[in-house]
This record gives structure tokens, sequence and C-alpha cells, in this order.
């Protein structure tokens, strides 16, 4: 079991934004989270949006740093991954 970060390249709110996940459970991620200070607030269906800030602490915490397209492989690959369909239909109800 892991915890990925990747890559910050997304603006928004004058910041730099990256994307925690897990590759195993939910319950890791938001364990994790929790223990390095991210909000529970940033949690976004099956990742976190962490600034670019953070990025240091939390690979000195245990997380692995990786590319984008590394971590939407893992995402997929552990069956957490919520789709753009998904998403919409979610946030629909």
């Amino acid at each position: 079991m892991a915890i990925l970060v990747d890559d910050p390249i997304w603006p928004a709110h004058d910041r730099l934004w990256a994307h925690l996940v897990s590759d195993a459970s939910l319950a890791e991620l938001h364990a994790f989270a929790a223990e390095h200070g991210i909000p529970r607030r940033a949690f976004d269906l099956d990742h976190y949006d962490v600034p670019a800030d953070a990025i240091p602490r939390l690979v000195d915490g245990g997380a692995h740093h990786v590319g984008g397209k590394e971590l939407t492989r893992a995402l997929i690959a552990s069956g957490l991954r919520v789709t753009a369909r998904e998403r919409v239909e979610r946030t629909a109800r």
C-alpha cells in the first residue's frame, strides 16, 4: 500500500495544486491526510487536492512523489478512481 502525490500543476486560488491518492484504500488516504494536516474539505471523491508547499512534508511523511500519469494509473488499478461521468452523477444527486 502506498500514498502517492503528483506534481502541482493545477492553478487555483493563486496557488498550484497537486493530487494525493492511495493505491489501496480510502481509509488509508483519509488517515494519512489527517495525520499530515490536510483538511477533509480538500477531499474530492477519490483524492485530496494539496497545495504545492505541502508536498515536501507529505513526501517526508511517506508519500511517494510520482508523475500525473503514474498517479492516475495507480488510482485506476486500485479500483478507487471516480470517473468524470460518475463525478457528475454523484454531484447531481
